[in-house]
């Protein structure tokens, strides 16, 4: 990782050498450009982090391809591992402790006000200001919003949790949205279900599926995860789950409902939890359909333009079944989420789903690597060099 010099001119005016560099997005099939910030401006409650690993969620790669609507210009990414170059007075973390320089940290997607009514009543990341790392359009004054950078600068707003030197960058990067959306999700199915001893479908292995299962997995949770990739199925075996193909067919044993008779024969009746993670409108419609008496189906996958699924409103209210969205998460759950990973790191291979990484400078190439699926998450380290 390239070491930059801070050099604090001001109590607030910082210039950083080499200069920080933001890779900008402007539309589908134009390649990023570099942007120089040479001066930082910053102000109280905030911090600059130079990034150590950004992975590419989801969300950028439907940016970049034009299925996902973007402010342009824009700095993308927002799951991200970095280290305090810079803070301003009255920067805290998470937990209400002080910022400190060469805390090495991870953050939150969203800045929020703390004081709106959504904030209020819990929903900071749906705060009425809201501003997100890696959605927001490039101007003057937060050129560095965006994890596809060598710096990031954090707002006030933004919850900052410190990881252990020791976590993998790889497994601490995806913390920033897969991880603790993954635990926003259970959290919303634990109100309505206690996971200890409950049957937890999974739709979709990818980064918050698996973060799911596992996560699931140390509640005392039975866990299925399906998902059409056999090397993801694999994965989540790995990790304590049942697997199930939703595109087999005839007499398979990696049949969905074939694997759901199995475990009702060993005590599971029925679905209780289940968590949507694929974005699909037909593994909307399967949750819909096999959740039992007294279960919660928590929609979590589906943040782009989709097909509009059909709801039996008879099947929902005699069943007893509730339906809710999960959508990012509050700083306490992004706390809980490295919490987590402290413990699991060493036991759970999630570095691995990390397939390749690529310097900043070859974002688009990373960016086309992750749209083929391949891999679950591709990193982008601004200290690697190009090959």
């Amino acid at each position: 990782m390239t070491m930059h010099t801070v050099v604090r001119v001001s109590d607030v005016d910082i210039i950083v050498k080499p200069s920080p560099v933001a890779m900008v997005w402007y539309e589908p099939g134009r390649p990023h450009e570099a942007l120089a910030a040479p001066g930082v401006r910053v102000a109280a409650g905030e911090a600059l982090v130079e990034v150590e690993l950004a992975t590419i969620c989801g969300s950028d790669v439907h940016t970049v391809a034009g299925r996902r609507s973007a402010s342009a210009p824009l700095v993308l990414g927002h799951e991200q591992v970095g280290r305090v170059v810079a803070v301003g007075d009255g920067a805290l973390r998470a937990d209400g402790t002080r910022l400190e320089l060469g805390d090495r940290v991870v953050w939150s997607v969203t800045v929020s006000c703390g004081d709106c009514d959504r904030c209020r009543r819990g929903f900071t990341q749906k705060c009425r200001s809201l501003a997100k790392y890696g959605h927001e359009r490039v101007h003057r004054g937060w050129e560095l919003s965006g994890g596809f950078a060598t710096h990031v600068q954090l707002r006030a707003g933004t919850a900052t949790v410190r990881v252990s030197e020791s976590m993998p960058a790889a497994i601490a990067a995806p913390a920033s949205c897969a991880t603790a959306t993954a635990v926003a999700a259970l959290d919303a199915a634990a109100e309505k279900v206690d996971l200890d001893g409950a049957l937890v479908l999974v739709t979709g292995a990818g980064m918050i599926g698996l973060s799911v299962a596992a996560m699931a997995i140390e509640a005392g949770a039975e866990v299925v995860v399906a998902d059409p990739d056999a090397a993801r199925r694999a994965f989540a075996g790995r990790l304590g789950a049942v697997t199930a193909d939703p595109t087999a067919r005839g007499s398979s044993p990696d049949r969905l409902d074939t694997v759901l008779a199995g475990l009702a024969a060993r005590g599971f009746p029925e679905v209780l939890v289940a968590v949507e993670a694929s974005g699909t409108a037909a593994a909307v419609r399967t949750m819909l359909g096999v959740v039992g008496v007294g279960g919660i189906v928590v929609l979590v996958g589906s943040v782009s333009p989709g097909s509009e699924v059909g709801l039996d409103p008879e099947a929902i209210v005699r069943r007893v079944v509730t339906v809710t969205g999960v959508h990012n998460y509050t700083a306490g759950q992004l706390v809980r989420a490295v919490e987590f990973l402290e413990r699991a790191w060493q036991l759970l291979p999630f570095d691995e789903l990390v397939g390749v990484t690529h310097p900043l400078a070859e974002l688009d190439l990373a960016l086309e690597e992750a749209a083929t699926g391949l891999h679950v998450r591709v990193g982008v380290a601004p200290g690697r060099k190009s090959s």
